[in-house]
């Protein structure tokens, strides 16, 4: 069953030293990520996963110990998915932030699993992966890693776009208050068109959050890049 539940986003600029000069512009974002995490330890899960959105090759499970690189990104920093013998695979990126959050916070608590989604997924099969963790273990906590939309300004990666102000504000509302079935009907089509990278990762959460009956809380919502990031915590 799913005991806690933290949403964080997964821009690499979180890590500072990929954000360089600008890393204190990342700074508000990354504190409500430790103290997101910390609702995670403090639930002392049996077992944990890390979800994150992720290209072909990245998806599917990534066990403990699997390494990750911020080298794409011009920076000879490594990582790993907690203590374990190194996987032939490598974390996609959005992982690899989560394994640096869990580095930064000391994490040393349950086993510790990653998993790779795809972000056209289907709701309902997102869903239907969310209720498979959530029953793996019977104190389940999760890390879910996903951006909001790529186009609330003009200079936004994915350019302007008048509908993702109102997208965004309604997920930081359902991921805020754990609503499950408010993120269920999140718009998979609007989601991909506005190129929010979250959507798939907040549907598995939502399935694995049915029947828990957990509360949440949003600390953080903002778009400093033109790009919507959420935290919030469930417990």
């Amino acid at each position: 069953m799913l005991v806690a539940a933290a949403v964080c986003p997964c821009p690499p600029l979180l890590v500072p030293d990929v954000a360089g000069g600008a890393a204190s512009e990342m700074e508000p974002a990354r504190a409500a990520c430790y103290d997101a995490l910390g609702v995670l330890a403090a639930a002392r899960p049996d077992r944990l996963y890390v979800l994150g959105p992720a290209e072909q090759s990245g998806r599917g499970p990534h066990p403990q110990g699997t390494r990750g690189s911020f080298a794409g990104f011009g920076v000879p920093l490594e990582v790993s998915l907690g203590k374990g013998d190194p996987a032939r695979r490598e974390l996609p990126p959005s992982l690899a932030v989560g394994a640096w959050l869990l580095e930064r916070t000391d994490w040393t608590g349950s086993p510790v699993e990653g998993l790779g989604i795809g972000e056209p997924l289907a709701g309902p099969r997102c869903q239907e992966t969310g209720r498979e963790l959530a029953a793996s273990a019977d104190r389940v906590a999760l890390l879910v890693m996903g951006d909001g939309s790529n186009c609330r300004t003009l200079k936004a990666p994915g350019y302007f776009d008048d509908r993702a102000a109102a997208f965004d504000s309604e997920a930081a509302r359902v991921l805020g208050a754990a609503d499950v079935e408010g993120i269920l009907a999140l718009d998979e089509e609007l989601a991909y068109d506005l190129k929010a990278a979250g959507r798939s990762s907040w549907q598995t959460l939502a399935g694995a959050g049915e029947g828990a009956g957990l509360a949440g809380r949003l600390l953080y919502d903002e778009a400093p890049y033109g790009v919507g990031y959420i935290v919030a915590s469930w417990s």
